[in-house]
């Protein structure tokens, strides 16, 4: 059987608050619910936690979590916290000014040959 839904943000005190009324994060939950409601098969996001505070990164974590556990929905990721996306990618590619610099699945990539492209 497949897990459970992940969870979504409980609005149903605020039925009628628009999107735009919303929160960034509340925003960026909402965007990837909508995405999410036509079943679809590749699921493309930019940098979801720009902007975002910090617990609300970590839901937005949790439900790529799932949905990657799922198996059933391929998520092409853009981040600049790579930490954000070693928890969701199984390869990635780093990019150093519009260059694929490295790429390899998290095994592959030691933490000092990514640092190298990192800023902090």
């Amino acid at each position: 059987a497949a897990p459970p839904s992940p969870p979504l943000p409980d609005r149903a005190d605020q039925p009628h608050r628009m999107g735009g009324n919303l929160s960034g994060g509340q925003q960026q939950q909402l965007a990837i619910a909508r995405a999410l409601v036509g079943d679809p098969d590749i699921l493309i996001l930019d940098e979801p936690t720009e902007g975002i505070q910090p617990s609300i990164i970590l839901d937005i974590e949790n439900v790529l979590i799932h949905l990657k556990d799922k198996g059933n929905l391929t998520i092409i990721l853009v981040e600049q916290y790579f930490d954000f996306a070693r928890q969701i990618a199984d390869y990635f590619y780093l990019m150093d000014r519009g260059t694929v610099a490295l790429c390899g699945s998290a095994d592959e990539l030691s933490d000092e040959s990514i640092k190298q492209y990192l800023t902090f």
